[in-house]
C-alpha cells in the first residue's frame, strides 16, 4: 500500500507540473497571437513577436506550438482574437493591484477578476484608480552565471539600457519599453542567457502587507485563470 500511495503522490505531482505548464503554454500562446494580430507573422518586422517567442523558449514551450501559434494568428490556420484588458483594483491591507489580461470574452474575464477581488477582501476600482503607483519598464533577467557583474554593468551603458539590479535569481536590467528589444538584441549578442524579458509595471513605492495569506491567494486564483497574463502589486 506504501508502494502505491507514492505512485499516487508522484501521479499527482506530476499532474500539477503538467497543467501548471499547460496553463503557461496557454498564457504565452494568447500573446503570440496578439503579437501576431498587432504587427504581422514576420519575427524580424515585430518586435512585440520576437519577445513573445523567446518567452515562449525560455519556458520551454515546443517549437511546433510557436509555429502553430503564429500561423493560427495569421489565419492560415482558423481565427482566433484576443482583446488586451486591464484591471486596477485593491487587495486586502489596501495594496495596489493591476491585472492584466487577455479575453476573447471581455464580460466573462471583467466578471471573474470581479469575483477574485471580492473574495479576498479587495475590490475591482476603476481605471486609473491604481496606475499612477507603478512605472513601465522593459526588463530583462540575465542568468548571473553567464554573466560578470562588471561586465553587465558596461554592456547596460553600452545597450542603452536604464539600470540593473543584483539580485538573488539574476541580473534584472531596465530600459525604456520601447528600448526592450533592442536592449534584448544587445545581450543576445554577447551570448548572455537571458531568463525572461518583457514589459512589467514596477511599483514606485510598496505597503507593507499584514494578511500575507489571504493576499497570496488571490494572487494564486488571478493565476490560475487562463485570462490573466501578468498581475503586479505593491506589496512589500
Amino acid at each position: 500500500m506504501a508502494g502505491h500511495s507514492k505512485w499516487n503522490n508522484i501521479k499527482r505531482t506530476k499532474g500539477k507540473t503538467d497543467a501548471a505548464r499547460a496553463k503557461i503554454f496557454t498564457k504565452i500562446g494568447r500573446e503570440i497571437a496578439v503579437a501576431v494580430k498587432m504587427g504581422g507573422p514576420d519575427l524580424d518586422a515585430n518586435s512585440r513577436l520576437r519577445d513573445a517567442v523567446a518567452k515562449a523558449k525560455a519556458a520551454n514551450m515546443p517549437n511546433d506550438n510557436i509555429t502553430r501559434g503564429i500561423k493560427k494568428a495569421a489565419g492560415e490556420l482558423g481565427s482566433i482574437n484576443y482583446e488586451t484588458m486591464v484591471y486596477e483594483g485593491y487587495g486586502v491591507d489596501g495594496v495596489a493591484v493591476i491585472v492584466e489580461t487577455l479575453t476573447d470574452n471581455k464580460n466573462r474575464t471583467a466578471a471573474e477578476v470581479r469575483h477574485i477581488f471580492d473574495k479576498y477582501g479587495g475590490g475591482l476600482g476603476q481605471t486609473g484608480c491604481v496606475g499612477y503607483l507603478f512605472e513601465v519598464k522593459g526588463v530583462l533577467l540575465l542568468e548571473k552565471k553567464s554573466a560578470d557583474e562588471d561586465a553587465v554593468m558596461l554592456e547596460v551603458l553600452d545597450a542603452g539600457a536604464d539600470d540593473f539590479m543584483v539580485e538573488e535569481e539574476g541580473y534584472r536590467v531596465l530600459t525604456a519599453p520601447a528600448h526592450l528589444s533592442a536592449v534584448r538584441k544587445a545581450f543576445d549578442a554577447k551570448s548572455y542567457t537571458i531568463i525572461t524579458s518583457g514589459i512589467e509595471r514596477i511599483p514606485i513605492s510598496s505597503i507593507k502587507l499584514i494578511q500575507e495569506d489571504k493576499f497570496l491567494k488571490m494572487l494564486d486564483m488571478f493565476d490560475e485563470n487562463d485570462d490573466v497574463q501578468n498581475i503586479y502589486h505593491n506589496a512589500e
